[in-house]
């Protein structure tokens, strides 16, 4: 079953229920302002609105429902813990001792008999804070290395390390002593020439930086590093990057935290993206796929040479969730039973090609980049090469009126981003990349138009 419109959109009930919204939620909520629906059921990679109008779905949840929405066996698990146990703060379970077992037997052989597991609050970000409270105690070092770019969370300390600078204006006095460097985002590289002539220059200046005794930067607590940077733009970090930056930070003694939340739970195609760039961090930060059907759950894994902290140091009232931690081993036991990362790469290489002839028809897309089922399509304005968000909001609104979910990001929101379900299918890949090529000529047309028009005023 593929995208079915049988109203406007949004369709009248969901204006309805979006009214409301507006009249009694926050003002920070922002999905439904970009993408106004109001969703009736979800099944699979579909998902219908009140107005029984169907989508594509390829937002799952900012990355959550790796094997889609309501898999029927991980439905079936989650009603048996229900009815079993459900909170169960830090105490020892069976499902918990399972998902502990699971989880350390996804990391490479080499990391397994050495990582301590952490169970943090119910969000990536309570779980990078977590990391970040781990290093500093073990480190006895409050400064701390990030990226531009990088996006690690809304609470106050994550965000403190996240480079978009517009969600930080309004709040005063976020953690201090975080320190930015430039990420290896190749294409728009303020330290070289040209992509091509790239010596990976970003990480030479911090190594520079963190050598030199009157580098101003005291040794940091831990280096924190997306693999491939999600709502920076889906900029896959170069691999000559991410060795050097663990190289360094091993020379130095400095802990390295990866931060897979949006990477992990085999969004790239290996369980964690740091297999495919050959290093092993100190700590990994994991969330939103652990349980692979939604349910909230955030831990980090680390090395036992760090496990110094007391009892108590982080805790969290909903960090026993029995639930997801059972649909999780479910969710790994599906993986591998059903080679769904073989899916992953089949389709990374079909996006690669379909996405790629996009590029060579469509003046206006800079660059088409990912890494298995995380891809981005940069896009500018042909006459400046400058970031266009207003092309991108279009292109996203345009894909919403045919059938087809998907959000945006990175500089002035000038990137489409695709995070489809592991579990997509060739026919739905080819049926989303066909709403997008129809959105991109929409706006080529459009822009003729007016350019036309300019010509005859």
């Amino acid at each position: 079953m593929l995208p079915q419109l049988k109203t406007t959109v949004p369709g009248p009930e969901s204006r309805r229920l979006l009214e409301r919204q507006a009249a009694v939620e926050s003002n920070a909520r922002s999905y439904p302002r970009n993408l106004p629906i109001a969703v009736a059921s979800a099944s699979g990679c579909l998902v219908e609105d009140v107005d029984g109008n169907t989508f594509i779905d390829f937002l799952a949840g900012a990355g959550v429902l790796s094997l889609g929405h309501s898999h029927p066996e991980l439905v079936e698990v989650a009603k048996r813990q229900l009815d079993t146990f459900v909170h169960g703060l830090d105490f020892p379970t069976p499902a918990k001792e399972e998902f502990v077992e699971a989880q350390l037997g996804m990391l490479p052989e080499s990391m397994r008999d050495r990582m301590r597991i952490q169970f943090c609050g119910p969000t990536g970000a309570n779980a990078v804070d977590a990391a970040l409270k781990l290093c500093k105690t073990a480190t006895g070092r409050g400064d701390v290395i990030a990226f531009s770019g990088a996006f690690h969370g809304s609470s106050t300390a994550a965000l403190s390390m996240t480079g978009w600078v517009g969600q930080k204006e309004s709040i005063g006095n976020v953690m201090p002593g975080v320190h930015f460097f430039p990420y290896s985002y190749c294409a728009r590289c303020p330290l070289s020439l040209t992509p091509d002539s790239c010596e990976t220059n970003c990480v030479a200046l911090l190594e520079s930086m963190l050598r030199d005794t009157h580098g101003g930067i005291p040794r940091p607590a831990a280096v924190v590093m997306e693999l491939v940077q999600g709502e920076g733009g889906v900029i896959p970090a170069r691999r000559d990057f991410v060795v050097r930056v663990r190289e360094l930070t091993r020379e130095l003694g400095i802990p390295l935290v990866v931060d897979e939340v949006q990477t992990g739970c085999g969004r790239t195609g290996t369980w964690f993206a740091f297999e495919q760039y050959g290093i092993e961090p100190d700590v990994v930060v994991a969330s939103k796929a652990l349980s692979g059907i939604g349910l909230p759950a955030a831990i980090i894994l680390y090395d036992e040479k760090l496990d110094v902290w007391k009892p108590g140091a982080h805790s969290g009232t909903f960090r026993g969730n029995q639930m997801a931690f059972a649909t999780g081993v479910a969710a790994i036991e599906i993986i591998r039973r059903d080679e769904i990362l073989k899916n992953v790469l089949a389709r990374a290489d079909q996006l690669q090609a379909a996405l790629g002839d996009l590029q060579k028809r469509h003046p206006q897309v800079y660059e088409v980049r990912g890494l298995g089922l995380m891809w981005g399509i940069e896009l500018v304005d042909p006459a400046t090469g400058r970031p266009a968000g207003e092309l991108a909001r279009a292109a996203q609104r345009h894909c919403l009126e045919h059938g087809l979910i998907l959000e945006v990001g990175g500089r002035a929101d000038g990137v489409l981003r695709l995070l489809p379900p592991l579990v997509v299918t060739e026919e739905v890949v080819a049926a989303a990349v066909d709403i997008i090529d129809g959105a991109l000529t929409a706006l080529s047309s459009t822009a003729d138009t007016e350019r036309g028009a300019d010509v005859r005023a």
